[in-house]
């Protein structure tokens, strides 16, 4: 008791932070998770204060009975032990065991799931420890088993999906096939699910994938898989020759067998027997390697077999004396020719609508040309009329003189030999003999005023002189 008395009278004035510290784990109990066949790494890292010395660590392992099995032990002057079946199968991370404890298992196993205990001693302040849950999850291990199927069978299974891990996997289908799957899991963490549908040939190579879902996967995992449904041929024969006829040269009867897996023995027979002479098997064609003759007619049979059942199926050949495309250049041709008319007559059309519209736009222009000149003659004749003086009076030098009025060189009496020419002045009728009264009035009355005013001398017409008159010099204007 005296000794009891003394220690805790040593202890007692020391405060939890001058005994030091874990760095790591921080906690008290904490939790890790592993994969098998992984390395897995254990941490317990310890401060030690000034005037603290880490003298030993210690792991152990707690057996599920309560005891403690000691794993591996590190003096900080005797080296390092380690115990029993952990031998060779552990080790310190660290060279310096007492500065880092930590604790490396570099193949990590199920066995190895647990409750761990990191011991430190030191001095003068005694003990101190940290508890570690270990938990290992071992990574599916998945197969699928197919299974080939017969059209025609009873519902049954088509497809087994197997996997085991820690914790137990899921499985599931990936595909459209209608069926139903059923999933039995076993001890030890095994699961298996079967995949069951009536077979048709129509689901042959079709897709159902397994899938494999685990907490230690990313995304699952998918095993792929096509459904395998066997079943018997089918078979037809075509020709690729077109019309047979004598004569006919690299003729061939094809046999198509359908049917899984692909048949491999293909027999033709002719009239129930023997080929014609002449006449081969290569593969599934029948191959005429001479020109086809008139006695090459009559029924081809073709049979086709494979590990589900046999069929056979009949060509009645017919053969013509002459070929019904001989001499028929324009049958073989007539789609060439309709072509080549209809591009000929598209060609015509166009030129046509190019010559039509160039000969409209030049009887246009000519229209034009003729509509202007006589516009042109009738603001001449406008021009005339508005002055007051018939046509037949307008002097010819004033029609010539391009819109340039006449000058007036001199406007004093008449020069010699110009005498004014009354019949010069009578007056041109503007329109027909039936014209209206008042206009043969005002030209009458036109032709007396420039009979008594005016003569005409040289092309010019001249006023008379005049004593009270007052002559007005024009300015030359140009229209």
């Amino acid at each position: 008791l005296s000794v009891l008395s003394c220690l805790l009278a040593y202890l007692l004035p020391y405060k939890r932070g001058d005994f030091g510290d874990f760095v790591e784990p921080s906690q008290l109990h904490t939790s890790l998770l592993s994969l098998a066949e992984s390395q897995t790494k254990l941490p317990c890292h310890y401060q030690a204060q000034e005037g603290q010395k880490v003298v030993q660590v210690s792991w152990y392992k707690e057996l599920p009975d309560g005891s403690k099995d000691q794993i591996i032990t590190a003096h900080f002057k005797e080296g390092h032990t380690e115990f029993g079946r952990y031998s060779g199968r552990v080790r310190f991370e660290s060279s310096s065991p007492t500065d880092n404890s930590a604790l490396l298992i570099p193949n990590t196993e199920d066995s190895d799931e647990g409750s761990y205990t990191c011991h430190i001693s030191t001095f003068p302040y005694g003990n101190f420890e940290r508890h570690i849950q270990l938990t290992v999850w071992t990574l599916p291990i998945s197969s699928l088993e197919p299974v080939d199927l017969v059209e025609g069978q009873s519902f049954r299974i088509a497809a087994t999906c197997r996997a085991v891990g820690r914790p137990v996997p899921r499985l599931s289908w990936d595909t459209d096939l209608p069926g139903q799957s059923q999933n039995r899991t076993s001890e030890g963490g095994s699961v298996s699910s079967y995949y069951s549908l009536h077979p048709l040939r129509s689901m042959n190579g079709k897709k159902l994938d397994c899938l494999v879902w685990h907490p230690g996967l990313a995304e699952p995992r998918r095993i792929s898989n096509r459904l395998v449904v066997q079943y018997p041929p089918d078979a037809t024969i075509s020709s690729r020759s077109g019309d047979w006829y004598v004569g006919l040269q690299k003729a061939e009867l094809l046999c198509d067998s359908g049917g899984y897996p692909k048949p491999q023995n293909i027999t033709w027979t002719w009239k129930g027997g023997a080929l014609p002479d002449g006449v081969s098997v290569v593969g599934g064609k029948l191959v005429f390697e001479r020109p086809v003759r008139m006695n090459d007619s009559g029924a081809y049979e073709c049979f086709v077999k494979n590990n589900v059942g046999v069929d056979k199926t009949e060509y009645m050949l017919r053969i013509a004396e002459t070929s019904p495309r001989k001499g028929g250049f324009f049958e073989d041709n007539l789609l060439a020719i309709i072509i080549g008319a209809a591009a000929a007559a598209l060609v015509v059309a166009l030129v046509i609508i190019i010559l039509l519209v160039n000969h409209y736009h030049r009887h246009r222009n000519k229209k034009l040309e003729m509509e202007l000149s006589e516009k042109k003659s009738l603001i001449s004749c406008h021009v005339f009329q508005d002055s007051g003086l018939p046509s037949s009076l307008v002097p010819l030098k004033a029609q010539q003189d391009d819109g340039v009025g006449p000058r007036e060189p001199d406007l004093g009496h008449p020069s010699e030999g110009d005498s004014p020419r009354v019949e010069d002045w009578t007056p041109a009728l503007s329109g027909e003999g039936g014209q209206e009264d008042d206009d043969s009035s005002n030209s009458y009355q036109i032709s007396e005023a420039l009979n008594n005013h005016f003569y005409y001398s040289n092309g010019l017409l001249r006023p008379k002189p005049h004593s009270n008159a007052i002559l007005l010099q024009p300015r030359t204007q140009v229209v």
